[in-house]
């Protein structure tokens, strides 16, 4: 299942505006939702109200299905980091989808697990007290998937929220990392070795 697939088959597309919640924590699960355009973050916040981000979702990304499948309430926030075009597929649909397409169900299952592989790592990455090595890790995580000389779309922050630290210090280690060239850093953007 695609955007396009949707939109050719005639799914609605609901606009967000940026810092809309699409769904709280606790809120029952009702779709699986499909990204047009835009780019949305899932996050739990302390009771300090620091935010953690679960997961960064871009355009043709998807979310909101493991709470579907299992019918649990959603366990974070997903608010739109920008202006999002969503098309949600609803519950019924979605299975009767998956039931008759093998192959996004076992991409779907791919999906499933490489973010059960992320949360894992980060758990593990979590437990380590040196920040050095959780941004490192992180880092390489995120890289893995780009060519060499690529830009890392993520902000310093949300690199702390990801990892758990605060802003300064994740400053501090990409700057070090960077003078080890474990990556460069051109006008302040994070660059693929």
């Amino acid at each position: 299942m695609t955007v396009n697939y949707l939109l050719a088959n005639g799914f609605k597309v609901h606009d967000y505006a940026k810092g809309e919640v699409i769904y709280p924590p606790d809120a029952a699960p009702r779709a699986v939702y499909f990204i047009k355009s835009g780019k949305v973050k899932m996050v739990t916040v302390n009771a300090e109200g620091q935010e953690f981000i679960q997961g960064i979702f871009k355009a043709n990304d998807y979310f909101g299905e493991p709470a579907l499948i299992l019918n649990k309430p959603y366990l974070a926030y997903t608010i739109a980091m920008q202006d999002c075009e969503i098309i949600p597929v609803y519950r019924d649909t979605f299975f009767k989808f998956l039931d008759e397409n093998t192959v996004f169900s076992r991409k779907l299952i791919q999906n499933l697990s490489e973010r059960l592989f992320y949360k894992s790592m980060m758990l593990e990455e979590l437990a380590n007290e040196q920040a050095e090595h959780r941004i490192r890790t992180l880092l390489n995580y995120l890289f893995k998937d780009l060519d060499k000389d690529a830009e890392l779309k993520v902000t310093r922050q949300q690199l702390a929220d990801m990892a758990g630290l605060r802003v300064e210090t994740v400053i501090r280690t990409i700057k070090k990392l960077a003078a080890q060239a474990e990556l460069k850093l051109v006008r302040g953007k994070l660059i693929k070795v």
